[in-house]
């Protein structure tokens, strides 16, 4: 927890509403905000938890419920390419994360792709080495990513070894078999550096698993450059592909077709439609699907990624990313600049290639409340809870550089500011906490 030193940064520091309604102006990527469908006064600081609707999905999603299943029924796995979705969808998640095309597929959940990817490296990395028995984590990584790991470590007798960030090198030994990290962690919005941690695992032998759910979309990943071995990551944060959207998963091609992965489900096997009784699997990235995927919900995710098509005409990644940070640093100015008084640190790191795209605050009381004052006021963010000793309470900000204006983050503070200065947050029906924070 600490205050930003705003001297360090190199982004944008506006101080009245005047200044962040040049910016807004001056934006080469304002163009994009028109093409998401936004609640007439919301300012939605949340889609690193849940992107906007993009105005296309309804009528590409009815028309799939209502031409392609509705009138040409079970023929659309073929007159729709249905049956292809699934990497269509892949080959347009791959231009973002420094992928090829044929590279990436999407299905499943994160979870179920975690186990997938996991238990693919395991395997690969104890049959050259059986005597690599850890699974190298981060002890803030997202719980769903321990979750999967602790349980295949009971099933396979090995051990889960769990480290702050900053001791994730130097814990780094022979006996590791796999480093699972999650690019940008869900608290903080810090980001690794994926290639001097991809090298500092290939160096003593351990394969490397990245989760991209917080970066994909938001900041420019290059896991082929990279060198990474597996990745999964969402389709519902900042790929914008609704609640629940479908998951994706790269592999290395060196590794792909190593071993089966362990849901060997008949959407990865190599002749689905013969239905041999015996498995075997797809070459590529085909053989990690499951079972039959879920064609609405993949219309809904290829229609979110097609924002980000016309983010190429503008700039692409790169330009997605400088202003994401011009956003985050505006955040982090104005906290410093207004909101010193009221106990706020922020946890998000101040250098620029340390940060994902959000801002997360902590506060030692009432972080819960704050955060349900602002929803009242239309100002949705989300709160993230501490462990009560060394993780903190957290107010967390997702800045989704697509349809975030600066205006957005000035008005945001402003209200912030008055919530503390008068006190509402402290009304009781602010801290009834609801079953999603």
């Amino acid at each position: 927890m600490h205050l930003v030193n705003t001297a360090a940064l190199t982004n944008t520091h506006a101080n009245t509403l005047s200044e962040c309604e040049a910016l807004d102006r001056h934006d080469d990527l304002r163009s994009l905000r028109e093409l998401f469908q936004l609640p007439e006064g919301v300012i939605y600081l949340d889609g690193n938890s849940l992107g906007v609707l993009p105005k296309a999905t309804p009528a590409r999603v009815a028309n799939a419920v209502a031409n392609e299943w509705g009138q040409d029924l079970i023929k659309s796995w073929n007159t729709a390419d249905w049956f292809q979705l699934p990497q269509q969808v892949g080959n347009k998640i791959a231009r973002l994360i420094g992928a090829q095309g044929g590279e990436v597929i999407a299905a499943d959940s994160t979870s179920i792709n975690l186990f997938k990817v996991l238990s693919a490296a395991l395997s690969i990395a104890q049959a050259d080495h059986p005597e690599k028995k850890i699974i190298l984590s981060e002890q803030t990584n997202f719980p769903t990513d321990l979750y999967i790991a602790e349980a295949l470590c009971k099933e396979r007798g090995l051990t889960l070894k769990l480290v702050a960030a900053e001791e994730i090198l130097g814990s780094l030994s022979q006996d590791i078999a796999v480093l699972m990290l999650t690019h940008v962690n869900y608290r903080t919005g810090a980001m690794h550096n994926m290639k001097v941690m991809t090298a500092a695992a290939h160096a003593v032998g351990a394969l490397t698993v990245w989760d991209l759910a917080h970066s994909a979309g938001a900041v420019p990943v290059d896991l082929n450059g990279a060198n990474a071995d597996f990745s999964v990551g969402c389709g519902y944060k900042y790929l914008n592909g609704g609640p629940g959207a479908p998951a994706f998963v790269w592999v290395n091609p060196k590794h792909t077709d190593r071993f089966w992965q362990p849901l060997s489900g008949w959407w990865g096997h190599a002749a689905p439609f013969e239905f041999t009784p015996n498995y075997k699997p797809a070459s590529g990235i085909a053989r990690y699907q499951c079972g039959t995927q879920p064609i609405l919900s993949l219309t809904a995710l290829d229609t979110g990624l097609d924002a980000f098509l016309e983010a190429e005409k503008l700039g692409g990644m790169q330009a997605l990313r400088q202003k994401s940070l011009a956003l985050t640093g505006l955040m982090m100015h104005l906290v410093n600049t207004q909101l010193s008084a009221y106990g706020f640190g922020i946890a998000t790191p101040e250098q620029t290639e340390l940060r994902g795209s959000q801002v997360s605050l902590t506060r030692s009381e009432g972080a819960y409340a704050i955060v349900q004052a602002l929803i009242a006021r239309g100002v949705i963010g989300d709160y993230r809870a501490g462990d009560g000793q060394q993780l903190p309470d957290i107010l967390r900000f997702g800045l989704t550089p697509l349809y975030v204006r600066y205006t957005d983050v000035w008005h945001a503070i402003r209200h912030l500011k008055e919530v503390m200065d008068s006190g509402e947050w402290q009304k009781a029906r602010f801290s009834q906490k609801k079953a999603v924070t």
